[in-house]
């Protein structure tokens, strides 16, 4: 059952109830600009990941600044979506299962959408489907890009899919998906850009293997947050995939930049409003936000704004905190703002962004893809 709203339009955010999910409105949407500006000015689609956000509110503002539409990762969220008004949608990931595939073919019935495929058996499916539901379905040939998830080999055995889906009656032949998402994190500068180089040295050698065989490619997609500078300057992904950009988390903090400093542009958007529970002594107290409230598989959440304060671990429902020397005190029911650690699964344990301009709450936005993992 979804939650009620942790505020109300209007209320100061010191009223807002913890723990929530904050959006600071400014620096959301500068991030939103700026890469809606970085992508028109490379000549490349933008076509921002929904996996993080998972909220059509959200997909409609990237959209009225020049994206081309969305990607997910799962059925469900494309149907939630196309529900939003989401128009144009790609599932970045396959689909396998009967009752999923019947999903698919009535979706394709009202709004473009594309899908990946990496198998020549779940293609036919695909066409199946297709016809069965008098839909034309775009399908992609998923590559390895070298993260060694899913993906056919790149070169022949991509070509061959790809004249598999040219040749399927309800299908068109949409690209390439080549995603190389473990090269996200790599925190040296150079160190992702070899990766990235890696995956383009595979992105070519399918187009060669495609041109051979008089296959046009019309998209080269794929690209993250941490390396969309690289596919966008190789000359060879047409389209970018980035999400995290919208909120950034602190695990993208950690990413270095040229100079080995942390890499700069987008702003942290995103953060955690917690509320200190207990002060069981003078160097340490407990928030409200525990596991239940926020990832820490890439890590704890970093406490904003405050100096010599550490979110040291978590339980449950408790987030552990270290004050150091120099910390202001923390006394009960003190708020604070925690960045978290990686912004995709956090997200999705919440039912409600409290979006934030000025210090009061301008908008309530529903997390309406929260837990669509059909």
């Amino acid at each position: 059952m979804t939650q009620p709203p942790p505020a109300r339009v209007g209320d100061p955010l010191a009223a807002v109830d913890t723990p929530a999910l904050l959006v600071d409105l400014p620096a959301f949407e500068a991030n939103l600009d700026r890469m809606a500006r970085l992508a028109r000015d490379a000549g490349l689609r933008l076509r921002p990941h929904a996996k993080t956000h998972k909220s059509p509110i959200v997909a409609l503002q990237q959209i009225a600044r020049g994206a081309v539409g969305q990607c997910c990762q799962k059925v469900a969220e494309a149907e939630i979506l196309a529900a939003g008004g989401v128009t144009d949608i790609l599932i970045s990931n396959q689909v396998v299962g009967a009752s999923k595939l019947e999903r698919v073919g009535a979706l394709a019935r009202r709004v473009a959408l594309s899908i990946c495929a990496d198998d020549a058996g779940n293609v036919a499916e695909l066409g199946a489907v297709a016809r069965r539901y008098g839909a034309t379905l775009t399908v992609l040939v998923e590559i390895d890009a070298g993260m060694g998830r899913c993906g056919v080999a790149p070169g022949e055995a991509a070509a061959a899919l790809a004249g598999v889906i040219a040749a399927t009656p309800g299908l068109i032949f949409g690209g390439l998906q080549a995603y190389h998402g473990s090269a996200q994190h790599i925190r040296g500068h150079g160190e992702r850009r070899a990766a990235i180089a890696g995956a383009g040295e595979r992105v070519k050698r399918t187009l060669e293997a495609l041109a051979r065989r008089s296959l046009p490619c019309p998209q080269v997609t794929g690209a993250g947050t941490g390396t969309f500078e690289f596919e966008a300057a190789s000359g060879l992904w047409t389209e970018l995939q980035c999400g995290s950009y919208a909120f950034m988390d602190a695990d993208y903090g950690r990413n270095l930049g040229a100079g080995n400093e942390p890499i700069a542009g987008f702003a942290h958007s995103l953060f955690l409003w917690a509320t200190v529970m207990s002060r069981p002594g003078p160097d340490r107290a407990v928030c409200d936000v525990g596991l239940k409230s926020t990832s820490t598989e890439s890590g704890v959440p970093l406490v904003a704004d405050l100096a010599d304060v550490t979110y040291r671990g978590a339980s449950d429902e408790h987030g552990a905190l270290t004050l150091g020397p120099r910390a202001l005190p923390l006394p009960l029911g003190s708020k604070l703002r925690l960045i978290p650690g990686h912004c995709d699964p956090t997200i999705n344990l919440h039912d409600w962004y409290v979006a934030i301009r000025e210090g009061r709450v301008e908008a309530l936005w529903p997390i309406a893809a929260r837990g669509a993992s059909s």
